[in-house]
């Protein structure tokens, strides 16, 4: 018991985010997917369901199995609780909800498949990440080299294999999105810290 009280919850947002995941997962299981494709995937609807307008932002915490969860979330816990100790546990939240809200709309939009899971916030967190040592308004070569390899992976696995069981147009967005918000927040540090200095 000693050592349980030596365990720090030390990213709030991103371990929360994790066990609500591994929760929907397992309901979903034991429910044969049904809780899942309900509440968790996101999909055409009326516009009169209120669903609708729910699962936009509820896909994310879905997952199809225990290796769709894996994947996504050995990338999650690696770089989520370095973005949340250098930008907040809020700024962080509201980064993942703008991911989400915005993957949700390009692919109720663009395709009649069902999507599910957490990918484009881990892509996001990937292209964020590089933006982490941003100074003097310089763009940093790591993003330039992250954006390039793992964007131009997925725009060539989504051309080669447009029919698979995985959105590469979700990674494409939640990847774009880490690049305009690390522009965005950079501007922001970077303003806060000239203010700071004088």
């Amino acid at each position: 018991m000693e050592y349980l009280k030596k365990l720090k919850y030390n990213s709030p947002v991103i371990l929360t985010f994790a066990l609500i995941c591994l929760l929907v997962l397992i309901l979903g299981n034991i429910t044969d997917g049904y809780i899942t494709r309900k509440f968790f995937s996101v999909y055409r609807s009326s516009i009169t369901n209120p669903l609708s307008y729910i699962r936009v932002f509820t896909h994310i915490l879905g997952h199809s199995n225990f290796q769709h969860f894996f994947n996504n979330f050995l990338i999650i816990l690696i770089v989520g609780p370095m973005l949340e100790e250098k930008y907040g546990s809020k700024m962080l939240l509201i980064l993942i909800v703008i991911t989400a809200f915005i993957t949700g709309v390009v692919q109720v939009i663009i395709s009649n498949k069902a999507l599910l899971g957490a990918s484009g916030i881990a892509f996001m967190l990937i292209i964020l990440t590089s933006f982490t040592n941003v100074e003097d308004g310089k763009i940093p070569l790591t993003m330039v080299l992250i954006a390039t390899m793992y964007l131009g992976k997925e725009i060539y696995n989504g051309i080669k294999f447009y029919y698979d069981n995985v959105s590469q147009i979700t990674h494409i967005i939640g990847g774009i999105c880490g690049i305009i918000i690390g522009i965005v927040i950079s501007k922001i540090y970077k303003r806060r810290t000239y203010y700071d200095k004088t």
